[in-house]
């Protein structure tokens, strides 16, 4: 029996196998370095707010994208996020400039690849079946 022709949003795609494991594995090394790095900078910086919230943004973006959780959104935040802090006046170490630099652009890659397979935008806004039957003729 045949279903039909699938449909497939624009916006976003949802690979799965080798592809879909590829993004799962992107998705989870940037979110778990943001995580990482935002909490371990937060201890540091509790005195000025600016950083705190740089880095709340950070770790809630990190999140988002480890669950792949309105990844478009949370990648750009994450992306604009990190590109703040690197050119901050508060990096110190041309270490740093490019460890923020290279998560600004793991972040930017998975929101323009989008989520994956395995995540809850898939299951959320994923790919649909629709029945085309001959009910929708004009009389």
């Amino acid at each position: 029996m045949d279903k039909g022709p699938t449909l497939q949003r624009l916006f976003s795609t949802f690979p799965d196998g080798w592809p879909g494991h590829g993004l799962l594995l992107l998705r989870a090394g940037a979110a778990a370095s943001l995580i990482y790095f935002g909490i371990a900078d937060m201890a540091g910086s509790a005195e000025e707010s600016l950083n705190v919230a740089l880095r709340i943004v950070a770790v809630g973006g990190g999140l988002l994208l480890l669950l792949g959780l309105w990844t478009p959104i949370a990648g750009i935040a994450v992306a604009i996020d990190q590109l703040w802090i690197a050119f901050s006046p508060h990096v110190s170490q041309p270490y740093d400039l490019w460890l923020h630099i290279m998560l600004a652009v793991l972040a930017a890659a998975v929101a323009m690849l989008g989520p994956g397979a395995w995540s809850v935008d898939a299951r959320l806004f994923g790919r649909k079946r629709f029945e085309l039957n001959g009910r929708n003729r004009r009389p």
